[in-house]
């Protein structure tokens, strides 16, 4: 990050001193000591270190780093309250400690929103913009252009070179004249398209930029594979290229995902279903004959198949396992009716979330002949199986559940369902946990 020499200093020094003077502040008895000021300090430098806490990157944001900064908080938390062992005895309650904990916290939170405003602000001004030039012009051109156009990443972008003349404004001459240009107009970063240039010009450019302290950045020659879920992997010193990267794929965001699967889970189990079930199983008894329950194989995760429970909101048929719910469909019965429209017939499902087979959110689990229907018609279909389906989605929230009328509708949920796949976070989850509730009291009219 240009001119930034300080920033890292002045963001750790500013960390130590919301740690140390709320803890001074609210803690007095337990911070006044030599042990709990070197504890406190070296824990969190030693944290912020080894998760390589400090953003360096031009295009790092705050929602990029936020996911560092709670695994910080994770780190320093343990270590924060790990010390009160050897600080026994002292007046504190853990609840207070606890309190104490969530304003350095938010403390930290608030201060990492400050910091990347003021860095944003700061780079709209001239004299901090780094002077960037691409050489070589093929279809990445345009896209990396918009980069440049953002304001808060502070490029300043001159143009390009190119061997093929061109009329266009920022076209600065063929490959070869570039060298002194960059030289001439001091040019801090140059870009390259991979596909523009030979082995030897390459070659050529950073030899350049190796011993005139230019930063040279390839772009590669993407054959029309690149998409914005695909990430590079460094196999020892071998780049590979992942085009299906997911948040997901990393292990702590599986883990808090699953943990808060649990606890969401247990929560309607005990609150909600434990006397729901007792009062569905009377009505439904009044109401038609059959088992409360109604199970039937589905795919999930990796196309292994589990069995997913609802409450029986039909009457049983041939074709309940061929045959989806359509509007006005016969076999549903009068309580079906208010269970498949207030979408409580899906409660028992939280069951599988529990059991581990399904997930709070994710893709919506298909019965097994839709799936190898879908996974030969639809493209993309089965990417949506390298996640645990879900009782609710993006594409349910999005109006893509229920009775599939036409391809675009399958073709929409799988495209919505992949989004979520690349985009995953707790934030998200929650998103479309207010949604599922809100559209439920709006009346979804593909609650059928």
């Amino acid at each position: 990050m240009k001119k930034s020499f300080f920033v890292i200093p002045l963001s750790f020094i500013a960390h130590i001193l919301i740690i140390n003077i709320t803890s001074y502040v609210l803690t007095p008895y337990t911070y006044l000591n030599a042990f709990s000021i070197v504890f406190y300090n070296l824990a969190w430098f030693i944290a912020t270190y080894s998760l390589d806490f400090y953003p360096t990157a031009r295009r790092e944001g705050f929602n990029v780093n936020f996911k560092n900064f709670f695994k910080l908080i994770i780190v320093f938390g343990l270590a924060y309250f790990s010390s009160f062992t050897f600080l026994t005895p002292h007046p504190y309650s853990w609840q207070f400690l606890l309190m104490v904990y969530m304003v350095i916290c938010l403390l930290l939170l608030l201060f990492r929103l400050f910091f990347y405003w003021a860095r944003n602000l700061v780079r709209t001004k001239e004299y901090v913009h780094t002077r960037a030039v691409v050489i070589g012009r093929d279809k990445n051109l345009k896209k990396i252009r918009r980069i440049f156009d953002i304001p808060k990443y502070g490029y300043r972008y001159m143009g390009y070179f190119d061997n093929s003349k061109s009329n266009s404004p920022t076209y600065l001459g063929n490959i070869e004249s570039s060298y002194e240009y960059i030289f001439k107009n001091n040019v801090e970063e140059v870009y390259c398209m991979a596909s523009r240039l030979s082995k030897d010009e390459i070659k050529h450019l950073m030899n350049i930029a190796d011993n005139s302290l230019k930063k040279l950045k390839i772009i590669p020659d993407n054959k029309e594979l690149f998409s914005r879920a695909m990430s590079i992997e460094l196999y020892d010193s071998v780049p590979v290229l992942n085009l299906r990267a997911s948040p997901l794929d990393l292990e702590y965001s599986n883990l808090i995902k699953r943990i808060f699967d649990i606890i969401f889970s247990l929560m309607v189990i005990i609150l909600i279903l434990s006397w729901l079930t007792p009062l569905v199983y009377i009505l439904m008894k009044l109401d038609s004959k059959g088992p409360l329950f109604f199970k039937q194989k589905r795919h999930g995760v990796n196309k292994n198949t589990f069995w997913c429970y609802k409450f029986r909101s039909m009457t049983k048929s041939d074709d309940s396992d061929t045959k989806m719910a359509t509007k006005n469909d016969m076999r549903v019965t009068k309580l079906g009716k208010i269970l498949r429209k207030t979408s409580i017939d899906e409660l028992p499902q939280f069951f599988n979330v529990l059991k581990g087979d399904m997930s709070i959110v994710g893709p919506r689990p298909h019965m097994e002949v839709h799936t190898k229907e879908y996974e030969t018609s639809v493209e993309k279909y089965l990417v949506r199986h390298f996640l645990k389906p879900g009782i609710t989605g993006l594409a349910q929230v999005k109006g893509y559940r229920g009775e599939i009328i036409r391809k675009s509708d399958i073709v929409n949920r799988v495209r919505y369902d992949i989004f979520y796949m690349e985009k995953w976070s707790l934030f998200f989850d929650l998103q479309i946990i207010i949604l599922t509730v809100t559209n439920i009291f709006m009346n979804d009219k593909k609650a059928y």
